[in-house]
């Protein structure tokens, strides 16, 4: 429950918070405009980046190998552009780190390791949150 408050509550509460600080200081238009493209610039990098994990996949399905690195680096961009296409700057930053590759590669490993845990703990997991 901690988690979904947190997801649903807090962050919108501090994202509305830094639209009003933002707004306040620099303006309506500007603020309105940041908004705008960051959610494009986002978006096209997460399709950008989106593709070149789609021919990574192909090319190893291709070669017989299991794609499951880049499956994680797919699912990983796809939440990226999720948070860019979110407006708000505290989802923008995370959406952009989620999209240089060093960050991405952090958070992967982070994911397997709990995935892996949970398995070895015989718990279920749904998507991310344990029961």
């Amino acid at each position: 429950m901690g988690k979904l408050l947190f997801l649903f509550v807090v962050v919108p509460a501090i994202e509305l918070v830094l639209l009003i600080e933002l707004g306040g200081r620099i303006g309506l238009l500007p603020t309105i405009t940041i908004i705008f493209l960051t959610g494009v610039v986002g978006a096209t990098l997460a399709r950008w980046q989106g593709l070149s994990v789609l021919r990574q996949m192909q090319t190893q399905m291709a070669q017989g190998q299991l794609p499951a690195s880049a499956m994680f680096d797919a699912i990983i961009i796809l939440v990226a552009g999720a948070l860019l296409l979110t407006p708000g700057f505290l989802t923008d930053v995370v959406g952009f780190a989620f999209l240089v590759p060093g960050i991405r590669g952090v958070v992967k490993r982070t994911i397997q390791r709990r995935i892996e845990q949970s398995i070895v703990q015989g718990e279920t997991i749904v998507i991310g949150f344990k029961k």
